[in-house]
């Protein structure tokens, strides 16, 4: 059978900058599936593929398949991840997009090149990862910024660049038929940002976080499930901005008191945040990441 794959790139410009390692988000919950692979609800095409507390979005289309992160960091995520789709489609799989550059989410992706996929990440992904190879890291064949558009099979898979947050590389993939998002590490639902928030820009973090709420989209597929293994909402969204911006505040009065960064660690309870994930083992940490962006202004 013919294919036809379109690969267009519009505009959209948002300085990025250089910052250091990336950042793994370690935490799994007690007997979590070790794989599962479901398909998002009100689509025809869209699939979540999760081993343990790693996610990545797969869509099927009748020329191919366009899959996201490997998940293989020390892990045989990958050969899983293709046996799952694999179940659904014989179809080639012609694109693996990376979220981000960091190596949790997208090592291991020999399997997919084998195949003969083509890699694309965001220009500063392909940068950084051309500067610092690794083994277990397939290079980027594509590099794209602004906003670029994937077209297979008669479906749009919009690869959107929304600023610096977890990363200065992060992308949004949207399909805006399907009005899903796919969006990794930058919104966890309903759960504290990991530790003290390595490799993190604020205040950009926040402003991507409006541009995301300000797009047209149903259902967020995160990175790492949310609370019961649930999709996020445009609400999740919300909520973990105002989070972040509260919890600003509250780091900023006791920095202005001279707190930071363990009186503050030590004060700062946010008791509203307390039934999220991870508010026990993380809190401290982004109260240290936030003392050090309102003392250090960085």
């Amino acid at each position: 059978m013919s294919h036809r794959i379109l690969l267009t790139s519009l505009s959209f410009g948002v300085a990025t900058a250089l910052l250091a390692t990336p950042a793994a988000f370690a935490q799994q919950p007690a007997q979590a599936p070790v794989i599962t692979t479901t398909k998002v609800p009100n689509t025809d095409n869209v699939y979540v593929f999760r081993y343990q507390f790693h996610q990545s979005m797969f869509v099927v289309t009748p020329d191919g398949v366009i899959a996201t992160d490997p998940i293989g960091e020390n892990r045989p995520a990958a050969e899983a991840y293709i046996a799952e789709i694999r179940k659904i489609t014989q179809a080639p799989i012609r694109y693996v997009v990376y979220s981000h550059h960091h190596a949790d989410h997208i090592a291991g992706g020999k399997p997919f090149k084998d195949l003969g996929a083509t890699f694309v990440a965001h220009n500063k992904a392909k940068e950084r990862l051309t500067q610092a190879p690794r083994a277990d890291i397939v290079p980027v064949d594509q590099g794209v910024d602004g906003t670029t558009k994937l077209s297979l099979g008669g479906t749009d898979v919009e690869l959107h660049f929304v600023g610096r947050n977890h990363s200065d590389n992060s992308l949004v993939l949207r399909l805006p038929k399907e009005k899903v998002i796919f969006a990794v590490d930058f919104i966890p639902v309903q759960t504290v940002n990991f530790a003290a928030m390595p490799d993190s820009y604020l205040p950009d973090w926040d402003e991507s976080l409006r541009r995301v709420i300000a797009m047209e989209w149903d259902t967020l597929i995160p990175g790492h499930p949310g609370p019961g293994g649930r999709l996020g909402t445009r609400q999740d969204v919300q909520n973990h901005l105002v989070y972040m911006q509260e919890l600003s505040a509250e780091v900023k009065t006791a920095a202005d008191s001279g707190k930071c960064p363990d009186a503050a660690k030590a004060e700062i309870k946010m008791p509203k945040y307390a039934t999220w994930q991870q508010y026990g083992q993380y809190l401290a940490g982004n109260i240290e990441r936030y003392c050090t962006f309102h003392t250090k202004g960085q």
